[in-house]
């Protein structure tokens, strides 16, 4: 709910090896009138949901217009967008991400590859992850990639086999209670660092079934509002930094125990999280594994570089979606082409 994230990304190569460079890249901050629509929007009329759809793929396209324009930017192929997450269960077989992609389109006048998650809600899949695949074909010299977003999630390779899927809640959880604070973030993990975990909360938190699942799984804002606030909510009596502090502790947990269960050695950390020096300290110190963190650009980015990397492979009619992590019936080419591909054809 910052913001979003453009990236102006160059690939070369080919499914026998792949480089990539960052040109540009920087985060246009939300106001806070998308901030409340994007918030708010699962539970407004249902009419709003298409309105919004449009409303914010036009958005994107004139932020597309506007990041070109201020980079001097030529010769752009495609625009790869991951949308916002409105609805995300797959359990029940649907997911949504809105940012309509002919709206997109239309507007910056650039083909769009966009709805990457669907073709795998269709094959019986989770809709995620989905950064594995550039996880694999871009940073192939870390044994694992963690990234710390809105949910901590994971990829790495155990016995020859790729394995991913989402670990926890953590920047999505750890801003709301910034948010309660006045603030947009806990810089650094002060707040958490200045406060005593609650030891009640956090057993509490650690003992949700969601942790205790095997394979291919993912996290979406339902489950956070259903199973994850209501705990939280109910302890009354304990201060916001309070239970910054417990809900960090258990972030580090759930991350830790993945990171031990797994004798994982050396990961790359990535992601808003990756900053949260409490979060990491913590993370250090229920584990031995050596947390790698890159420079600025690769820690915000890195999910931009990978949906742009995504849509290259699209086009390419190349597999970007792993049955192995996602739970779905086949591998798969995902993602949906709106405008004119044709100078495209012979690339």
């Amino acid at each position: 709910m910052d913001g979003v994230d453009l990236a102006c990304c160059e690939f070369t190569g080919s499914e026998k090896g792949w480089k990539y460079r960052i040109t540009h890249a920087e985060t246009i901050p939300y106001d806070e009138k998308w901030r409340i629509r994007l918030s708010q929007l699962y539970k407004q009329p249902i009419e709003l949901f298409p309105k919004t759809d449009a409303f914010y793929g036009r958005y994107l396209g004139i932020l597309v217009k506007q990041f070109i324009k201020s980079h001097q930017l030529e010769g752009i192929d495609l625009v790869a967008s991951h949308g916002h997450t409105i609805f995300h269960q797959p359990q029940a077989g649907f997911t949504a991400q809105i940012g309509d992609g002919a709206a997109l389109s239309a507007e910056c006048g650039i083909p769009v590859v966009n709805a990457f998650r669907n073709m795998d809600l269709a094959l019986g899949g989770q809709g995620a992850p989905l950064v594995p695949v550039g996880d694999r074909l871009l940073f192939s010299e870390y044994e694992s990639c963690l990234n710390l977003g809105g949910i901590a999630n994971i990829s790495f390779e155990k016995e020859g086999q790729l394995k991913a899927f989402d670990i926890s809640p953590c920047n999505i959880v750890l801003n709301r209670v910034a948010r309660w604070l006045g603030l947009p973030y806990d810089d650094r993990g002060q707040i958490a660092a200045s406060a005593m975990l609650d030891e009640d909360l956090l057993h509490e938190l650690n003992e949700l079934p969601f942790y205790a699942k095997l394979g291919a799984k993912s996290l979406g804002r339902e489950w956070i509002n259903t199973e994850f606030w209501p705990i939280v909510k109910s302890y009354t009596d304990i201060s916001e930094a309070e239970k910054m502090a417990t809900l960090a502790n258990h972030v580090a947990t759930q991350i830790a125990d993945v990171l031990n269960r797994n004798q994982l050695e050396r990961v790359l950390v990535t992601g808003g999280g990756a900053l949260n020096d409490f979060l990491i300290q913590k993370i250090k110190s229920k584990t031995s594994c050596e947390l790698v963190i890159p420079e600025a650009t690769t820690i915000h980015f890195k999910e931009a570089l990978i949906f742009a990397f995504l849509g290259l492979l699209r086009i390419q009619n190349q597999t970007n979606v792993l049955k192995v992590v996602t739970g779905s019936r086949a591998n798969h080419i995902g993602g949906a082409l709106w405008g004119d591909f044709s100078k495209l054809s012979n690339q």
